[in-house]
């Protein structure tokens, strides 16, 4: 795998990043509430950050990126940016 396309959900709280993932696990949709409640100018395409490769995103955030499976929606993920969730549509 050389490329990703992933989507992401950014808040300021783990707190508020822990509510939105039982909220998607419950069957919201995460595109939904992307545009919702991310803090990313992405969240107005319904998180989508299209594709990157290594070394284009930030460490924890790639670290976590490359190892989803597709489809998959992680756990939060800690950045100097905040908290994100982050949803793994493609690989290439």
């Amino acid at each position: 795998v050389t490329q990703v396309r992933a989507s992401h959900i950014l808040v300021k709280s783990e707190k508020d990043a822990n509510k939105l993932l039982n909220r998607i696990k419950s069957g919201a949709k995460f595109e939904d509430l992307a545009r919702k409640h991310s803090q990313c100018p992405s969240g107005k395409k319904g998180g989508d950050l299209g594709y990157f490769g290594k070394g284009q995103m930030v460490k924890p955030f790639e670290d976590v990126a490359f190892v989803l499976n597709k489809g998959d929606v992680s756990n939060p993920v800690q950045t100097q940016f905040g908290f994100h969730l982050i949803k793994v549509t493609d690989k290439r």
